[in-house]
């Protein structure tokens, strides 16, 4: 039997996604974080993910469900705002292989999010935001990257959540 999640549940996560892509769009397309925003809240962009997981080999667009925008444009906005913050906050945590410079923009992305909810959102339970971060690691890539993910988001935890 599948697991009960709330809308309201599944509306954050699906703002954390969209806040991922936007945040890499902003960054990597170079584009204006007032435009991005009102493409993901009109729903002009980040409608579908693409979905592998039918074993098919093939792959297919999946549409996502609806956002919270309200947590999403806070979460683009707050990123946004604070990103040389939080990129020299993450290079404490990254080193060798795992440089934040040295990262694709996806993982980038990826963690700016995850460090801007664990230092500057109180209501989401550590563990709870940790997991959803592993999880979209999950959604993006395939190999060490969601260990790394957990590992360097759980010693970000210790120190900013303590």
């Amino acid at each position: 039997m599948a697991k009960y999640i709330s809308e309201k549940i599944k509306m954050k996560s699906g703002a954390r996604l969209a806040a991922v892509q936007a945040c890499y769009m902003a960054a990597f397309g170079q584009l204006n974080i007032d435009e991005v925003i009102e493409d993901f809240v009109k729903g002009e962009v980040g409608r579908f993910v693409i979905d592998d997981s039918e074993g098919d080999g093939n792959e297919h667009l999946v549409e996502v469900g609806a956002i919270d925008t309200e947590y999403f444009e806070k979460l683009v906005r707050g990123i946004h705002a604070k990103k040389e913050d939080l990129e020299k906050s993450l290079n404490i945590y990254l080193r060798g292989d795992w440089a934040y410079e040295k990262m694709n923009g996806t993982m980038q992305a990826l963690l700016l999010c995850a460090i801007y909810e664990l230092v500057y959102t109180t209501d989401v339970d550590t563990k709870v935001l940790i997991q959803e971060y592993v999880d979209l690691a999950y959604a993006f890539f395939t190999k060490n990257e969601p260990k790394m993910v957990n590992a360097v988001l759980d010693q970000i935890a210790k120190n900013v959540r303590a």
